[in-house]
């Protein structure tokens, strides 16, 4: 079983991985649909989205940790 730390620090540690991952992803997909985004407004999208999923990740494994 997971301490919460341990809960969180997993969570932030996946996110953070995919969070370069998205950033490329975003500024490659963002031009070829046409949709103009400056590069700092892509990193204000992508940080909402990172944020948005590490309390997410945090949330679902404390419900999951806590159901054992």
């Amino acid at each position: 079983m997971q301490t919460k730390k341990q809960s969180a620090i997993e969570s932030a540690t996946q996110t953070v991985i995919g969070l370069g991952t998205s950033i490329l992803i975003q500024v490659i997909l963002y031009p070829l649909m046409g949709i103009p985004v400056t590069f700092s407004q892509n990193i204000i999208i992508t940080l909402v989205f990172f944020i948005v999923s590490i309390l997410r990740g945090y949330v679902i494994r404390r419900f999951f940790n806590k159901t054992k």
